[in-house]
Formats: structure tokens, sequence, C-alpha cells
């Protein structure tokens, strides 16, 4: 399995795209209680729950890891769960996976500069206040200090989305 962590804005979905389109991967399709974005689909981002249902399949025991980010609810299910998969989590998620699942896991932490994170996060059309929160917030969250075990740093501010997929796919494929 192969994790991608990185603040909001720093690309990781977009490597996760090429990485499932290019690369044969199969994306975990996790869930959220966050309202969609206008370009996001049902089932393909993720899947949308309202927070009642959240809590209702947390109560029966059927994620593998779950997280509050930004006020809203995060989750991995185990039944979307293979061995091509490939996650986009935060730290908190990336560290439970790599308590159950260590072995089996390749974790690639992006980093990115503040200013190409704002300037992506304004390009996708996201609220400027949401923008500042998440950066302001992001900068706590996703210190590298707050994860277990990171395998390969990638500064995603350098590379486009396609070159660092590569570069994933490469260094995943010779371990």
């Amino acid at each position: 399995m192969l994790v991608i962590i990185g603040a909001s804005g720093s690309g990781k979905t977009e490597i996760a795209r090429i990485l499932e389109n290019e690369y044969g991967f199969t994306k975990v399709v996790t869930c959220t209680t966050r309202p969609k974005r206008s370009e996001e689909k049902e089932g393909v981002d993720y899947h949308f729950l309202t927070e009642m249902e959240f809590k209702h399949k947390s109560a029966k025991n059927e994620f593998l890891e779950t997280t509050i980010y930004n006020n809203y609810y995060y989750g991995t299910l185990y039944s979307d769960i293979k061995s091509n998969s490939i996650l986009v989590l935060n730290p908190d998620g990336a560290n439970a996976l790599y308590k159950t699942f260590k072995d089996q896991l390749k974790v690639y932490y992006l980093t990115t500069s503040v200013d190409i994170r704002r300037e992506r996060m304004i390009h996708r059309g996201d609220n400027i206040r949401d923008i500042n929160y998440r950066i302001i917030n992001d900068n706590n969250l996703f210190d590298s200090q707050r994860i277990i075990h990171i395998d390969y740093i990638l500064d995603s501010s350098i590379k486009p989305s396609i070159e660092l997929a590569k570069e994933i796919y490469n260094h995943y494929i010779e371990e």
C-alpha cells in the first residue's frame, strides 16, 4: 500500500489520480462529512456522509482509522483496503494505518511552500477564509515530526505532479 501525506494544496490528490490512472493503483475512496466541492464526485473523490452516518459506521467499527480535520470527520473503511491501494491521509490517519500495516506500507510526505499551496487552493476555487484557516492549521497538523514513519519526503513545489507520481512509482516498485 502507498500512503501520501501533504497539507491542503500540496498536490496529493492530483498525484494519487495520476498513480491510479497511469500506474494501476487503486485509490481508496475515504469517507468524509465535509461538503462536496463542485468538481468532486460521490464515490470517486470521497464517500460523502452525514455526521450521523459517519458516527453509525464508527460505532459498528467499520473504520480502520478516523480523524477530525478542519472540523469534519474523515475515515478509511476496512472494506476498501487492498494490497495495491493508494491512500491520501493526514498524519493521524497515516500513523493509525502504519500501526496496523507496517511492512505493507510506503509513506510519502509532500512538502510544499505556503505560497504555492495558497495559489493552488485559490485556483481550485476555495473560499479565502477557508484557505487562510487551512494554511494556519496545516502548519501544525502536517509537521513531519508528528508522523511515526516516512519513507520518502518529496517537495511538490519544485516538480510537476506527473513527475512526482513517476518518482513515487519508481521508488515503490524498487522496494
